[in-house]
């Protein structure tokens, strides 16, 4: 991982596809950004995650150094006030019907037996909201931006791969597709913007899509 910003209060990393953002279960799978973090930076809490990037998924995390900091950005990201834009390849070409751009609002939870599948459920569902634009279509593979709204769990790749979303798997996606070149997924978290915890400056840092 490569930290791309750090002061007394924050720090923020772009983590590559394929590593942990908070530590798993299991000794051997406490590796992770938010485990680096807080044993390499001095004074750092426990527990520095405020949110989260799938293992297979690339791109920026801020992480919060003091609790003060903590509190602020959860709540930020609770609110809504965060911005986050991602790109991806889908596996396949997106139907022309679909249009250039649009925004999908699906529910969707965990299936608790088969874990950490996430599945559509309309009744027992949460909403998820995710904005999205087609870039290109090049070789059959269709290159997306999104914006997501709301942050659930594999929520981009839910709302790609399903049926009543775009019905195209993310590319090299391990659960929702044929993951053929394991922890490279092709999803990455290329922008993200917040309110710093103790100025209130509004902060933007990008990351550039590595495929």
């Amino acid at each position: 991982m490569t930290i791309v910003y750090q002061d007394e209060h924050i720090v923020v990393v772009d983590k590559p596809s394929g590593f942990l953002s908070v530590p798993g279960r299991g000794i051997e799978k406490i590796d992770s950004v938010a485990h680096r973090i807080s044993i390499s930076i001095p004074g750092c809490i426990e527990q520095p995650a405020v949110h989260r990037l799938d293992m297979d998924t690339s791109g920026l995390l801020v992480l919060a150094l003091t609790k003060e900091a903590h509190r602020n950005l959860s709540k930020q990201f609770q609110d809504r006030l965060t911005e986050k834009e991602y790109f991806a390849l889908l596996d396949g070409a997106l139907p022309e019907n679909l249009g250039e751009s649009g925004t999908i609002t699906l529910p969707f939870r965990l299936d608790i037996e088969n874990r950490p599948y996430q599945i559509h459920d309309e009744v027992h569902g949460k909403m998820g909201i995710s904005h999205w634009r087609r870039v290109s279509v090049e070789n059959g593979i269709t290159r997306m931006h999104f914006r997501p709204v709301t942050g659930r769990t594999h929520q981009l790749r839910v709302h790609s791969a399903h049926p009543k979303g775009l019905g195209l798997p993310i590319l090299d996606d391990p659960l929702y597709g044929n993951g053929a070149d394991p922890g490279k997924m092709k999803l990455h978290a290329a922008k993200l913007s917040f309110d710093h915890p103790d100025t209130s400056e509004r902060l933007t840092f990008t990351s550039p899509t590595p495929f």
